[in-house]
C-alpha cells in the first residue's frame, strides 16, 4: 500500500478540514437561533446544556476530517473510493439533520434523517477500517456522540410535540 507525496498530503489535510468545516457551517447557519430554541424544548435530565454542543462538534469534524484524510492519503485511489464517498455522503446527512431540526423544526424526519446518519456512520467506519484502521478509530467518538444524539433527538421530539412536528 503505497500514499500520495508529502506536499500532497498537507494540501489534502487542508482540503479535508475545509470539506469539514463547510459542512459544519452548513448546519451552523441553520442553527443559529438554536440555543434559544434549545432551552424552550422540554429536555430529558440527561441532555447537555446547548454549550456543550459547540465545542463537541468542533472536536468531532477535527477527527472527521483527518480520518477522511487518512484514508484519502492511501493509494491506488480505487481503494479509498467507496470510504470516501460515504464518508461525504454522511457529511451531507449529517448537515441535513441540523436543518430539520432547529430550522424547519421537523422532528421526525430530523429523527429519520439521525436514524440514517447513525447507518452511515457505522457504514463509513467499516470501510475506514478496511483501508486504515487508525482512520476507523478516529471514528468512534463520532460514532458514540451520534449514537447519544439519536436518543436525545427522539426523547425531545416526543416530548415537544407543539414545537417538533
Amino acid at each position: 500500500m503505497s500514499e500520495r507525496p508529502v506536499s500532497m498530503q498537507i494540501l489534502g489535510l487542508f482540503g479535508w478540514l475545509a470539506v469539514a468545516f463547510i459542512a459544519a457551517a452548513v448546519g451552523a447557519f441553520a442553527s443559529v437561533q438554536s440555543a434559544s430554541f434549545y432551552g424552550e424544548l422540554t429536555r430529558p435530565s440527561w441532555a447537555p446544556p446547548a454549550s456543550w454542543f459547540g465545542p463537541v462538534w468542533s472536536v468531532l469534524y477535527v477527527l472527521m476530517a483527518v480520518a477522511a484524510w487518512v484514508v484519502w492519503r492511501v493509494l491506488p485511489e480505487d481503494r479509498t473510493r467507496t470510504p470516501l464517498v460515504l464518508f461525504l455522503l454522511q457529511l451531507a446527512v449529517n448537515a441535513l439533520w441540523t436543518w430539520l431540526f432547529f430550522a424547519w423544526r421537523l422532528g421526525g424526519l430530523a429523527f429519520v434523517d439521525i436514524v440514517v446518519l447513525l447507518l452511515l456512520i457505522a457504514a463509513t467506519l467499516v470501510s475506514f477500517w478496511r483501508v486504515k484502521r487508525l482512520a476507523a478509530a478516529l471514528l468512534l467518538p463520532y460514532l458514540c456522540w451520534v449514537s447519544f444524539a439519536t436518543a436525545l433527538t427522539w426523547s425531545v421530539w416526543q416530548n415537544n410535540p407543539a414545537l417538533l412536528r
